[in-house]
């Protein structure tokens, strides 16, 4: 008898499963018995109009994502990264791996000693405490171990950063994040779509009694990045279980996924009693709705695919000597950003940060193709195992014609001073390479055999003609040790003999790339590129983002592209399993405001100069001659077409 009635029953069920075209609320009607909230009979349900085409049922037989889960028994600590048991970290809250870590988190002084490491001098007793044990060791022990439990899941997972949530930052702030779509380089940069507030998707509905894992259908309130605010259907205004959710990630799935799943669909315990045909509520309110493309979990697998293997062999820049490169090999690779090691590095210590679209990797031989200086390596033979990266992998430049006019050693232009990317200096071409490459040198400071003298391309957008920073209210650095003050370009190059570099031969293309002042994004420090940062575009000079990490003072804001493959939407982390670099807390700002103010004075009197004349000051100085005209440019420009802003020279 009690089989006879298990067969009638899922008799029934299959008839209502047929009655239902599109299976999306199989799962439900799976589960409505047990619960309260269901209908109390197949008869009482309200006949319904079937779902439009035009909403997108996805039946995804794809890959799942497993993440590694904090409430599992994994901890992540907040200051190196080190990813490992709970109960063997520090402390009753556990959120550091030892005690060393403890205490540097709260006096944390990661900026003191960059400049010096990045010239080869010994770092001081402040920053051992983060070299002790070098994240990247982390990063690739955190990577080894996704690996495991890739073996387990069929894809990998991803790492919330605990101490910090960006979705507690931005709500508490009422704050802005860039777009997914300013961030060409970033997975799904290219084709993250319509995805917008409104898209209803399938997530776990943590608002249940059952013992099982359950889903419910949520709708997108608000976005940041890769992070949406999600809120469940049925909740109408009510804010009180919105929670936030990496759209990306392993637990959210497009409206239909459930039903080709054989998920269970049951409302939150809340509002169970608010409908009591869940079934045509849930009609109703998705008609006309979107959800996520078919496609979408297989476009963020492939666009978290990278091409670059550990033990590729690159040329690299030499961070103790930018006028040059190295061999390095890649050791790791998380979210296209390679962990290089040197190749003389016995210990694998000496290494080297960057993403695989950075402009300071080549391929074997790009040195000597074009005249670059490069150090040998010691080692004569090639280990076994490395191999040579093959030259497609590497980020092509654009094509110049130096055939007619082009730059010339000496002359003057306007550089970022890589050694100090806040501040963009008075510079000079010092060599010119092939392909468009130019050596230049920071007039002032510059070594007597070159050492420091850096490579950019003639396309880079890090390279300006004369007068830009004027026209655009930037802060010119001038000259070490240059005592005419106030700066001016006209003097200068007169004093000098020396005559600016054409402002045709510049890059002036301005991309439409969508950031506005005061959106927030996840940066590399740059002048420590193993650490990502919560960070906020305060200004914008047409392509040019100034860039300034939340908690540390101003002068550690650097100017960045904004094409950049080192600026990523705020979620990249979480995502790819990065460790993020939450704000300095309290006590180190207020630590380093008072080390920082001394460090500006001491500074001040040797690289910058007095505050510059307006553009039409200097407009008015220049009637008398003929050789230059200004076109009137606007600071902090956000419009994304190729304004006049350059000083022009009259032929």
């Amino acid at each position: 008898m009690e089989s006879t009635k298990e067969l009638t029953e899922h008799s029934s069920r299959v008839e209502r499963k047929r009655q239902d075209s599109f299976g999306m609320f199989d799962g439900y009607d799976s589960c409505s018995e047990d619960t309260s909230s269901s209908s109390s009979s197949d008869e009482s349900e309200e006949e319904v109009a079937p779902l439009p085409s035009s909403l997108p049922i996805i039946k995804n037989n794809g890959q799942v994502y497993t993440y590694p889960d904090g409430k599992s028994g994994m901890a992540t600590c907040e200051m190196c990264g080190m990813v490992g048991v709970r109960d063997a970290f520090y402390s009753k809250t556990k959120r550091f791996c030892s005690v060393s870590c403890s205490r540097s988190y709260s006096s944390n002084s990661k900026k003191a000693s960059i400049l010096a490491r990045l010239q080869g001098k010994p770092p001081t007793k402040k920053a051992k405490v983060l070299q002790k044990q070098p994240l990247v060791a982390k990063l690739a022990a955190y990577a080894q171990y996704q690996a495991t439990l890739q073996n387990q899941a069929k894809t990998k997972a991803a790492v919330p950063v605990e101490g910090f949530s960006w979705g507690n930052y931005i709500n508490s702030n009422s704050f802005t994040a860039a777009p997914v779509t300013c961030f060409k380089h970033a997975p799904m940069g290219t084709c993250w779509g319509d995805i917008a507030e409104g898209v209803r998707v399938e997530v776990p509905n943590s608002d249940c009694s059952l013992p099982t894992k359950v889903f419910w259908i949520a709708g997108i309130v608000k976005l940041a990045g890769y992070n949406a605010l999600l809120r469940y259907e049925g909740f109408e205004n009510d804010s009180s279980l919105d929670f936030w959710c990496n759209v990306c990630g392993s637990d959210i799935h497009p409206v239909g996924w459930c039903a080709t799943s054989g998920k269970p669909l049951v409302p939150p315990r809340t509002i169970q009693h608010k409908y009591t045909n869940w079934k045509a509520f849930l009609v109703k309110r998705l008609t006309g709705a979107k959800t996520l493309p078919p496609d979408f979990s297989q476009k963020v697998s492939e666009s978290m695919q990278y091409p670059f293997k550990t033990s590729m062999r690159v040329e690299v820049v030499d961070k103790t000597h930018l006028c040059r490169t190295r061999v390095a090999v890649v050791d790791s690779v998380v979210g296209g950003r390679l962990r290089l090691v040197y190749e003389e590095s016995e210990d694998k210590t000496d290494d080297f940060w960057c993403h695989m679209y950075s402009p300071l990797i080549h391929h074997i031989g790009w040195s000597r193709s074009i005249g670059h200086r490069f150090k040998r390596s010691d080692i004569t033979k090639k280990q076994d195992g490395h191999f040579d990266a093959p030259p497609h992998l590497f980020m092509k430049v654009k094509e110049v014609d130096a055939a007619g006019e082009w730059f010339k050693e000496g002359m003057k232009l306007e550089a970022i001073d890589p050694l100090n990317l806040s501040a963009i200096c008075v510079a000079t071409i010092r060599k010119v390479l092939a392909d468009g490459y130019l050596m230049i040198g920071i007039d002032g400071s510059e070594a007597a055999d070159g050492s420091d003298w850096f490579c950019y391309h003639a396309t880079s957008p890090s390279i300006f003609p004369v007068g830009f920073c004027e026209i655009n209210m930037i802060e010119l650095t001038p000259p070490r040790g240059y005592a005419k003050l106030p700066f001016k370009w006209f003097d200068y190059l007169r004093e000098t003999d020396s005559i600016a570099a054409p402002v045709k031969l510049f890059n002036k293309e301005v991309p439409n790339h969508g950031f506005h002042v005061g959106m927030k994004l996840e940066a590399v420090d740059l002048m420590e590129p193993r650490l990502v940062c919560v960070a906020t575009v305060t200004r914008i000079i047409h392509r040019l983002l100034r860039i300034h990490f939340d908690g540390w003072e101003d002068e550690y804001d650097q100017w960045v592209d904004c094409e950049s493959p080192d600026l990523y939407p705020v979620g990249w982390c979480q995502l790819t399993g990065y460790q993020l670099q939450p704000p300095a807390p309290q006590s180190s700002r207020d630590s380093q405001s008072s080390s920082s103010k001394q460090k500006k004075k001491a500074k001040s009197q040797q690289y910058k100069g007095h505050k510059k004349m307006t553009s039409l000051q200097l407009k008015e100085e220049l009637l008398d001659g003929e050789e230059y005209s200004f076109l009137q440019g606007t600071s902090d420009q956000e419009s994304n077409g190729s304004a006049s802003y350059y000083i022009k020279q009259e032929p």
